[in-house]
Order: C-alpha cells, then structure tokens, then sequence
C-alpha cells in the first residue's frame, strides 16, 4: 500500500447547503461526504488544518484513510477535493468507502531510478517526463505508493515504455490498447541545434553547387 492508514476526526453535518459550508469554514472546517459501498452518503465535516496537511504530505488521493464519525469508524478513499484559486485552502473533499473486496482507480506517481547508468543522459540528454503519474487499476488495499522507472542503459532517444514497468501484482494500466510510452531520453538543445546547422549547412552548400553548375551551363552556351 501506498502508506500507512492515518486517522481523521470528522463530526456528523445535519444541514447542507452554501450557508452552512460557510459557517463550517469560518470555524476551522470544511464539510465533506463519505459515499459508495451501497450506502447512504453521510455528510460530515473536517478539520481544514488536518485535511490541508495530509495533503502537503503527498500522496492523499492513493492512501486509505479510517474517518471516526461518532465512534464508527469508515474506512475510505479519498476520491476529490476542491480548493479555493484565489485563498488557497481546501473547501470539500469526497470519500469512497472502501473495503479489502473494492476495486478502484487511482492515479500513481511515477519514480526513476539508475540514471547514473543511463548513456543517454552521460551524453548530455535530458529525462522528458511524458507521463508524472499513472491510472492504474488495483484493489484499494494494495495501491503503490509509486511506480518504478529504470533508466539503466537507455540511449539518446530511446523512450521507457509501461512495459518495461514491474508492476506490483494485481495492478494494471488503465490504459491497455497500446504500449505507451511514459518517459524519453531527449537530444539536449544545443546538440539539436548543432546537428540543425549542419544539416542547413549542407543544404546551402548543395544549393551553391547547383547554382554553380547552372551557371557554367549558361556561360558555354
């Protein structure tokens, strides 16, 4: 799993509606809702410094969470939040009830590893990250906390595929019709900038031999 399950203190949240998730957030709280498993969605609400830091942490939508809502204890995954653009806090969060059977799907961050045994980057290359994390398919209680990329080996262009990944068992891409690709090993600039001039070099030299040769044509005429 992802990390260890952490705990949030949440209370029962009688009234909905724009006032009322006002007043939460003026006292320190934001509402939020735990829902799916085939039951009722319950409304409660969340410390807003508690939530704000699990998700300074890293990896909040890929960790279990147990919420006590009056002594029962739900647990779940977080699945969405919303965060104000201008202030910058958490305004609500939606939670998945989960259980050892769920399946769900997460988006995983994506890790490298070896590049100092990469060639490509010796020469000068530059790791173009495609794809910073994954969608993949798991089971809620065996989400990774990353996936593995091995750069070992890899030359100027070559790309790292999902295949070349070791997933853990159980986990599956999303995405499944093609092999694709997640990072590449770029040319840095100043070497494509190089190779464009010398390639417009000899497409200039080849155009003065050309006007060159026309030339000589016209004058022994």
């Amino acid at each position: 799993m992802s990390q260890d399950i952490y705990e949030l203190k949440a209370e029962t949240r009688e009234r909905a509606g724009k006032g009322s998730a006002r007043e939460l957030r003026r006292n320190g709280m934001i509402p939020a809702v735990i829902y799916g498993d085939k039951k009722s969605p319950v409304s409660i609400a969340l410390s807003r410094k508690e939530i704000s830091k699990k998700l300074h942490q890293g990896g909040f939508l890929t960790t279990i969470a147990s919420i006590d809502v009056g002594g029962e204890k739900i647990r779940v995954l977080p699945k969405d939040y919303q965060v104000d653009p201008v202030r910058d806090f958490v305004l609500h969060v939606d939670f998945l009830r989960v259980s050892a059977k769920t399946k769900v799907q997460v988006a995983v961050p994506v890790h490298f590893i070896n590049e100092d045994d990469c060639p490509g980057l010796r020469q000068g290359g530059v790791l173009n990250i495609v794809r910073h994390e994954v969608e993949v398919n798991c089971s809620a209680n065996d989400i990774p906390e990353f996936l593995t990329g091995d750069l070992k080996g890899l030359e100027l262009n070559d790309g790292l595929h999902i295949s070349a990944f070791d997933l853990p068992a159980g986990v599956t891409p999303v995405i499944t019709d093609r092999d694709f690709t997640v990072a590449t090993i770029a040319q840095p600039a100043g070497l494509r900038s190089e190779k464009d001039a010398d390639e417009e070099e000899t497409i200039e030299t080849e155009v003065i031999n050309q006007t060159d040769e026309t030339v000589s044509e016209e004058d022994d005429s």
